[in-house]
């Protein structure tokens, strides 16, 4: 084995062991390669010191790049992200590209641990919500897990490990089980139109100008 080869086959492996077996990087930690951002608000994402800084007006990037064609069905995807003081984002599965608006079609992950939306990190948005009420806050319609506080912290890094398997999803938050959903044969039954199971890509949300949510890195493993 020649040294090159030596050196290449170590730097596999690293690289390996850090994304985890059979796990890609989506971020490179140096720019947004692979990445289209929607026409409103694009100074709303940045990458600094090897993170996805998300900080600005309403927009949505879209994963476009090369991995799998930047289209999955069945899939793992894990997520560092950092939620700064009444901060609010979202990850987004089962989407594509659009140039304005929030999302019409896929799933959302909430990202939140103290904007004043009641529904916190860990939620799948408007389908299955884990809520934190104000006091005499009315609790919304839908499949609804009451808490105390979120299951995220600001200014903390947690991970995001979401698996979305036929018509299944599951969700979990700092390896805490937030979500386990079966969605039924009719669809989501949800609010949202485009808010069903199918195929797609994933994006991330910019929510508002006060706002700002870091993202260490997303990384994807696509599943038969």
């Amino acid at each position: 084995m020649t040294l090159a080869f030596a050196l290449f086959a170590m730097g596999n492996l690293k690289a390996e062991d850090k994304a985890g077996a059979g796990f890609v990087d989506l971020l490179n930690g140096k720019d947004l390669s692979g990445w289209t951002i929607s026409e409103e608000n694009p100074d709303s994402f940045s990458v600094k010191d090897g993170v996805m800084i998300v900080k600005g007006g309403r927009s949505h990037i879209f994963y476009t790049g090369d991995v799998n064609d930047a289209h999955f069905k069945n899939f793992e995807l894990k997520v560092r992200a950092k939620t700064f003081p009444g901060a609010n984002s979202g990850v987004y599965f089962h989407t594509s590209y659009q140039a304005e608006g929030w999302p019409d079609n896929g799933y959302e992950c909430q990202v939140n641990s103290t904007h004043k939306d009641p529904k916190k990190t860990g939620s799948l948005y408007g389908v299955k919500n884990i809520l934190v009420l104000k006091e005499g806050e009315k609790e919304p319609k839908g499949d609804n897990d009451i808490r105390d506080k979120a299951p995220s912290t600001d200014g903390e890094w947690f991970e995001y490990h979401i698996k979305v398997v036929g018509k299944r999803v599951t969700i979990k938050v700092n390896g805490e089980t937030t979500v386990d959903y079966e969605e039924p044969a009719e669809g989501s039954g949800s609010n949202f139109k485009g808010r069903n199971l199918g195929e797609g890509t994933f994006a991330i949300q910019a929510h508002d100008p006060d706002s700002e949510v870091h993202y260490e890195y997303i990384r994807v493993k696509a599943l038969p």
